[in-house]
């Protein structure tokens, strides 16, 4: 019988961790191999198809065209998980790193890795094994930079932030706030990764 909750929330899973494309993850066949090290008798997923194709992916009908022409929509992917008789559905989207993947970018290993990584993140949920690593990448704020003793940011990364939030519409102040930020507070790592973050979404230079 699999461990409880509590007990397998404890579990240190760090030291089977690796990192691809600046995200700390555990490799879905470890987390099965220790499921069963903690008692579990049967742990797989499978994808759900998308009834529309017959294939893995799911995406919206309706597209966005960024500023270069180039079309996108939102992906995602939905499997079904099974521990000990127990079923989960998971559905989560298709990323490149921490960036949305865009349609000249898609292929099968992306669709592969949200799988993958949907598992996982369902196994930490359900089972607490490994929720602490999930747990600490959504606390980090603005896309897991971490803050430190750093320069502020300039008043030119400040002003494009505001003159970017105008032209798009965002609730920079929120933002901040959301994040435990003011603009005399912010560093100049934290603007880059809110820039960075902007053209991701927006495609400005």
């Amino acid at each position: 019988m699999l461990k409880p909750y509590s007990e397998l929330r404890k579990v240190d899973i760090s030291r089977y961790c690796m990192e691809r494309e600046g995200i700390k993850y555990l490799n879905w066949a470890k987390c099965i191999d220790i499921l069963r090290e903690y008692g579990a008798e049967e742990v797989y997923f499978e994808p759900i198809p998308n009834r529309k194709t017959g294939g893995s992916l799911y995406y919206t009908d309706l597209e966005f065209e960024d500023k270069s022409g180039i079309r996108n929509r939102c992906y995602e992917t939905r499997i079904r998980v099974v521990i000990d008789g127990k079923e989960y559905i998971m559905q989560s989207p298709v990323m490149n790193g921490s960036n949305p993947v865009k349609d000249n970018s898609m292929n099968q290993q992306r669709v592969w890795n949200s799988m993958t990584r949907s598992f996982v993140k369902c196994v930490a949920i359900h089972t607490g094994l490994g929720f602490d690593l999930w747990l600490k990448e959504e606390q980090k704020p603005f896309d897991n930079v971490i803050p430190g003793d750093e320069p502020l940011a300039s008043k030119a990364q400040i002003q494009t932030l505001k003159n970017l939030g105008k032209k798009h519409k965002v609730d920079m102040e929120y933002w901040l706030a959301s994040n435990n930020r003011a603009w005399d507070s912010l560093t100049g790592n934290e603007a880059g990764t809110m820039l960075n973050a902007l053209k991701a979404k927006y495609g400005d230079d």
